[in-house]
């Protein structure tokens, strides 16, 4: 057997190994033994790269080949289904069914409605060929190369015939409870900020532009809806039950019904059992069965007649509140948190809660003891949402919040205008200072990606670090300990090191002023140009600055102010941080766009939207995310969304092209 010849059996054979693991949850190979036979088709394909295939397994990977999203234009609209969360809307819907087609008897496919992002991919030849998204329901993002990544959708279909030359099949991408509760550690950890649900998750990862985060996150996918010219029946549920046997991961909880009363069994049932399910549901979706009678009763503007989505309740649960902990934050923000008797919430056994702050616990009058209502709704963090007064304990105490740091007991203050309180001690509060020093080597800070949150518990622990100025005297010795970590401690003193080279506006940004984020930290760098200019500025001069408030002022005066806080800055000038924008940057700056808000909406030739937006910040423009009648023009590229078109022409805003703004940056 030559090389070629074995590419395509290893193709072959991976193909059926993914289908077996992700969709039939069957394997019949080890992963070491599938790893070895991935490793070898890596190998062969790279030794013949005139024989590269997009739908090759070993395109799973993603690659780090940042590329915007097209739009394209669906062939069939995507239309959104009606809403209803009653069982007498359900009973309307199934007689106006009825009604449509004159009392012909009918079925109804009831099936899950997954809580995800809704995809249409395009198979030709048996191949995936194109993957988009909903979008506006007309046109949505190209994302195939990211769709590419998941292991259960099909880059190449079962068996050799069946199946029509060219189909579009519809789903759900979606992120398992499982892998979303991962990721989330992830960031929190990373202190970047939660995803709030899977779905929340999945939009967010597959519209990332680099496929290989796509492909870390372990995406689901389940298809729900078969189009083409020549599909194999009539029957809705029959052509899926075939498509399953092409490849595709089809739910199990598909059903047939023929009277209203099965439809409401069915509802009934997954209401409950839906919270053993391994991804997340919010309702139940019910079709009528027949292709043809779905096209004699045809469409409203919005949505099909013969289609209906039952929604589910968020879900609500009673428990015991035992006691109110409390956490610090890198800010010194101290944030109360339930801990309750466990109960199952949404897919998952929930022990804790946030409680916000003190005036959210003085609202429900909460008291230690209580029967408390919990809703999860979707949102990772599970929220107390009612108090069962009918059951509280005669000896129940009322919930006060404390008055002292549970970490340091430092007096707490409350901020004018804020609903938190915090502790002040922001040298001495051991949760501060290991968050300071984790924001600080944080990617969008100084990007020292060889440390992390474990590392710098450990080195606090051991007293190596006691402040980020610390970080830059750490050597190799020191790391190393025992010897065994030679190489591992030379790559973080190397990372440290090359961190001298991140530019003026991230060191701002990295310090860790309160209040400061990533886009004031830009404008402050921007206007001041100097570290020394920053720290030298008074309340009125900072507020001068585009976006800085009264409150930022007092707490950027208030940083410089604290002696430790200038001690740690001075170190950090000697060991060579940036501390002044380069020459580059202060070349680039201008005052063209100066008290201009602007939108950016569509796809770019020449930039990216990312570049764009930097281009606006360093000529004094602000970015803006919706459009107002304050929005002073919108910086258009292709395909820009049509609510967007529809609103500017509605106010009577400019529409920018992409050269004409180019032009006007030249001017």
């Amino acid at each position: 057997m030559d090389e070629k010849e074995r590419i395509e059996q290893l193709r072959k054979e991976l193909h059926e190994h993914n289908y077996r693991y992700y969709v039939l949850n069957q394997p019949v190979i080890g992963d070491q033994e599938f790893d070895f036979l991935m490793h070898e088709l890596q190998d062969l394909e790279a030794r013949h790269p005139e024989l590269y295939d997009a739908n090759s397994p070993t395109q799973r990977v993603g690659s780090d080949i940042s590329t915007e999203f097209r739009q394209v234009k669906h062939r069939y609209p995507m239309l959104s289904l009606a809403n209803t969360y009653s069982e007498e809307d359900v009973r309307q819907w199934y007689d106006s069914v009825k009604k449509g087609l004159a009392g012909e008897n009918f079925e109804v496919c009831c099936e899950l409605k997954y809580d995800g992002l809704s995809i249409s991919l395009t198979y030709v030849d048996g191949q995936l060929t194109q993957a988009v998204t909903r979008g506006d329901g007309v046109q949505g993002d190209d994302v195939t190369t990211n769709v590419r990544t998941i292991p259960s959708i099909p880059l190449v279909l079962s068996g050799n015939s069946g199946y029509p030359k060219e189909f579009e099949i519809r789903g759900e991408i979606l992120m398992p409870w499982a892998s979303f509760e991962r990721l989330n550690r992830e960031r929190e950890a990373a202190e970047e900020p939660l995803f709030a649900n899977p779905r929340n998750a999945a939009s967010g990862t597959l519209k990332n532009l680099d496929s290989r985060v796509v492909a870390s996150r372990q995406l689901d996918a389940y298809l729900y809806y078969l189009l083409g010219e020549e599909l194999p029946a009539d029957g809705h549920f029959e052509n899926l039950e075939t498509a399953r046997s092409w490849g595709f991961k089809i739910s199990q909880g598909m059903k047939k019904a023929k009277t209203v009363e099965d439809i409401l069994k069915y509802i009934n049932y997954w209401d409950t059992e839906r919270k053993n399910l391994p991804v997340a549901t919010d309702g139940i979706v019910l079709k009528v069965n027949s292709l043809r009678q779905q096209r004699a009763l045809g469409f409203t503007a919005k949505s099909p007649r013969w289609a209906i989505a039952y929604k589910f309740k968020a879900e609500r649960e009673q428990t015991r509140l035992l006691e109110v902990t409390y956490q610090v934050g890198r800010t010194g923000a101290v944030t109360p948190v339930a801990n309750m008797e466990p109960v199952q919430l949404a897919g998952t056994t929930v022990r804790r809660a946030t409680l916000n702050n003190e005036d959210f616990i003085r609202s429900f009058d909460l008291h230690i003891g209580d029967m408390v209502y919990v809703e999860k709704g979707g949102e990772i963090i599970p929220k107390i949402v009612g108090v069962n007064i009918d059951e509280r304990p005669i000896i129940a105490q009322p919930v006060q919040f404390i008055k002292r740091c549970p970490e340091c007991g430092t007096p707490l203050v409350r901020y004018e205008g804020e609903a938190a309180w915090y502790c002040p001690n922001d040298a001495g509060c051991p949760p501060q200072i290991k968050g300071r020093i984790e924001h600080f080597i944080s990617r969008k800070a100084m990007n020292i990606d060889s440390l992390g949150p474990e590392t710098v518990d450990e080195y606090f622990r051991r007293g190596l670090i006691h402040n980020v100025a610390d970080l830059y005297n750490i050597d190799v010795q020191q790391i190393n300990g025992d010897g065994s970590r030679t190489k591992s401690a030379q790559k973080i003193v190397n990372g440290i090191k090359k961190s001298c080279e991140v530019p003026f506006d991230r060191v701002v940004f990295a310090l860790g002023i309160r209040f400061v984020g990533e886009t004031s930290a830009r404008l402050l760098a921007r206007h001041f140009k100097t570290m020394d200019a920053l720290m030298a500025a008074g309340l009125e001069e900072l507020q001068e600055v585009d976006g800085i408030g009264e409150v930022m002022a007092k707490s950027i005066v208030s940083y410089f102010h604290n002696e430790q806080n200038r001690e740690i800055v001075e170190r950090l000038r000697d060991y060579g941080l940036q501390f002044a924008l380069s020459a580059e940057q202060a070349a680039q700056q201008s005052d063209h766009l100066n008290g201009q808000s602007i939108v950016i909406s569509g796809v770019f030739q020449h930039h990216s939207r990312d570049e764009y937006k930097l281009l606006i910040e360093q000529n004094g423009g602000k970015n803006v995310g919706s459009i107002s009648g304050k929005t002073s023009f919108i910086l258009a590229g292709d395909n820009m969304g049509p609510s967007k078109l529809e609103k500017a022409q509605k106010l009577g805003i400019r529409i920018v092209s992409e050269d004409e703004f180019l032009q006007m940056l030249s001017e």
